[in-house]
């Protein structure tokens, strides 16, 4: 019982450490890829939140998720509103669920590649209706105006965010991952 206690306690912490690192992350790293667009801006406020989801599972990196998301949308990007914490959590979620769900069943370097790459297509895929429905309102520019700007510089923006969180993320993971698992038990298939 002592031990479940001290792993939930644990498990809880990384949970808040997470969740924190991606919010600062998301104070510090704020970057245009797009210079056509510059509304889409990079950050890697998923990277903390990905390793959780692979360290502690999928249920746990949706913990995460949302309390990012919450945060965020209350402070850094408070401008955006409703809009920006539901694009935000149903993009990230994709990815968090896809990534993790596929690194549950193949926990190896090679399942890690995999589930990173699916859910940054998953995310990119997702995001083309996301922003065709809420950019155009947020923006006030219409569905067609955004449909203009898919292909240009939507989709490449989420290719390019989703690969280089993916990247950060497996590079990052890998090292980290040996450490803590010592400490704490991940969820079971």
């Amino acid at each position: 019982m002592k031990n479940t206690s001290a792993n939930k306690v644990l498990k809880t912490a990384i949970m808040a450490m997470l969740t924190a690192i991606s919010i600062v992350s998301l104070y510090i790293i704020r970057l245009p890829l797009i210079p056509t667009a510059s509304f889409l801006e990079y950050d890697a406020a998923d990277i903390p939140v990905l390793i959780g989801s692979m360290l502690l599972g999928p249920v746990s990196g949706m913990v995460i998720l949302l309390a990012v998301c919450l945060i965020q949308a209350l402070t850094v990007s408070a401008a955006s509103g409703w809009i920006g914490f539901l694009m935000h959590f149903i993009a990230s979620g994709v990815f968090v669920l896809v990534s993790s769900i596929i690194y549950k069943h193949k926990k190896t370097t090679v399942g890690l590649i995999i589930g990173l790459v699916a859910g940054a297509l998953a995310m990119t895929a997702v995001m083309i209706p996301l922003n065709l429905v809420f950019t155009g309102i947020f923006l006030g520019a219409g569905t067609k105006a955004v449909a203009k700007m898919l292909i240009p510089a939507i989709i490449p923006f989420n290719l390019m965010k989703a690969g280089i969180n993916s990247a950060v993320t497996f590079a990052v993971y890998t090292p980290i991952s040996g450490i803590l698992k010592k400490y704490v038990k991940t969820e079971k298939k």
